[in-house]
This record gives C-alpha cells, sequence and structure tokens, in this order.
C-alpha cells in the first residue's frame, strides 16, 4: 500500500553520502537512471514525500542527525520546485502525482590488488660454476615480485524512486554507487547541487 507523507519532508542522506553526488569529488559520478516508458510524465505536476522514504541499511547503517535531515529536506524540494513541480505536505499528499522515496544502502567493503613490481638488487641464490652448483649473490635486474595492498572503504548506494500511487510501483529510479569520503558539509549548496544532480533526468522527457 503507498502511504502519503508523515511529518515534514523526509530526508534524503547525510553529506558524508552526499559526497557520491556533489562536487566534494573530483569527478562525480553519473546516476543510472532507469523508468517505465509507457508511463505519462507530462501529466505529473504535485510530488509528495512517500511514507515509509529514508530507509538506510546495509552492514554499516549511516546515522542521520536532524540538521543534516533538515538540509538534504531543503535541497531535494528545492530541486523538485526549480523544474516546476509542486510539493505537497502531508495533509495534502493524497493528491499528489508521484511519491518521491529514497533509499540508503552503506555497506564496509575491503579492496585487495595485486602489483607485479621490479626486484631490483642483489638476490641470493644458486648458480653453476665450472660444473658446481655454489651459492651464491647474483644481481636478479630482470626479476619481479609481489606486492598486495589492502584497503578498508565504506561504499554508498543511494536510490530514489519516483512511486506512482495509482500504479503503486516506482516508475522512475535513479540510483548512485561510489566509495564513501566521509565529508561533512553545512554549507547548503553543496545539498542543493548533489540534490540536482541526482534528479538531473527526472522526468525523463
Amino acid at each position: 500500500m503507498v502511504k502519503p507523507l508523515k511529518g515534514k519532508l523526509r530526508t534524503l542522506l547525510p553529506m558524508a553520502a552526499f559526497a557520491l553526488l556533489a562536487a566534494c569529488a573530483s569527478t562525480p559520478p553519473t546516476p543510472e537512471v532507469d523508468f517505465k516508458s509507457d508511463f505519462n510524465f507530462t501529466a505529473v505536476h504535485k510530488i509528495a514525500f512517500y511514507d515509509d522514504s529514508g530507509m538506510i541499511s546495509g552492514n554499516n547503517p549511516l546515522p542521520l542527525s536532524d540538521m543534516q535531515r533538515n538540509r538534504i529536506d531543503e535541497a531535494l524540494e528545492n530541486a523538485l520546485r526549480a523544474k516546476g513541480f509542486e510539493v505537497l505536505p502531508e495533509k495534502d499528499a493524497d493528491q499528489a502525482d508521484l511519491l518521491v522515496s529514497w533509499t540508503l544502502i552503506t555497506n564496509d567493503k575491503t579492496d585487495v590488488r595485486t602489483y607485479e613490481t621490479p626486484a631490483m638488487g642483489p638476490t641470493m641464490g644458486y648458480a653453476r660454476y665450472g660444473g658446481y652448483n655454489r651459492y651464491s649473490m647474483y644481481n636478479c635486474w630482470g626479476c619481479t615480485q609481489t606486492e598486495v595492498k589492502v584497503s578498508n572503504y565504506t561504499e554508498g548506494t543511494f536510490i530514489v524512486d519516483m512511486i506512482s500511487p495509482q500504479l503503486k510501483q516506482s516508475v522512475w529510479r535513479s540510483l548512485v554507487q561510489s566509495k564513501m569520503k566521509g565529508e561533512h558539509s553545512e554549507d547548503q549548496d553543496k545539498y542543493n547541487a548533489a540534490a540536482a544532480r541526482i534528479l538531473a533526468s527526472f522526468p525523463p522527457y
């Protein structure tokens, strides 16, 4: 069952996850977008928030503060209104053409990489002299050695769905996934930029 907005506009995600999209990353990842091709997006004018929006899961769920919630609420609302949509309050959510919902999944990951590097310099080993094997030191300028680099990081997956109250299913989705930098900012402009980026392709036409 599709539920109306509950309370004040719900959140997107804290600034740490907004680093997935905003200018704090040198090359922000491009959101992956999918949508229901036969849905009439031109008829969408009013949007409210899905009651269960704001789910956070994963093996390392990220906590939210009220201040982060308020900043992100404002950013998402600004992005939708900048596109000409009316964001409805809770009492009028049953009049919405679509309901917006977001999900944040944060998981601890381990990255293991193996490198082959030149092993230059003297090396102990066997060499053959006059028909006899002798243990000696020789130079191994053409040899290599294997190095392993292990790093731990948090991977964030942020999903925004536009849900049709009539169909009771998502008709548009934007997803972005990246390593999270754990950065924090009070700059509302960064929140606004991140929200605008993930909603850049909505509506699809």
